[in-house]
């Protein structure tokens, strides 16, 4: 039996609707890591099925480090302006430009296979593909550069 404290607790730590936390619980049976991970699973495959869709809209976002020599600016593209302007999705630009600004000049590692920096369990693609489920829509890093002094 789920219980609610258990579906809140999931909903805070991955952003995924109540109903879709629930149906993950429920068929883990109440076993929480079990549950994140088919929520994880179906943010995959639902990106799958957004890959088709064409991004046009979006935004430029940029992160200068503190000591103002490394930066970075990215173009990140989703389908709709709706979504580009949503908080959830500007949170995730910022983040990718955070990751770009991290990365070392030499790192042979393509920008996707990386593991984030936030969380090394997850790679980029992983964090991308949450996105994508939470967002309902497609969503692809157009293009980015690095500058380091």
């Amino acid at each position: 039996m789920v219980n609610i404290n258990q579906i809140k607790k999931l909903r805070e730590e991955t952003e995924v609707s109540i109903s879709e936390c629930k149906k993950a619980l429920t068929e883990a049976k109440g076993d929480f890591q079990k549950a994140k991970k088919i929520l994880r699973q179906w943010g995959k495959d639902f990106a799958k099925k957004k890959i088709e869709k064409e991004a046009k809209q979006g935004i430029i976002e940029s992160y200068i480090h503190s000591n103002k020599k490394i930066g970075a600016m990215i173009e990140l593209c989703c389908e709709t302006d709706f979504v580009a302007k949503s908080s959830d999705f500007q949170k995730l630009a910022h983040e990718l430009a955070l990751q770009i600004t991290a990365i070392t000049p030499s790192e042979e590692t393509p920008l996707f296979d990386q593991p984030w920096i936030r969380d090394e369990t997850k790679t980029i693609k992983d964090v991308i593909d949450e996105y994508i489920a939470k967002l309902g829509e497609n969503i692809i890093i157009k293009r980015f550069v690095r500058y380091e002094i």
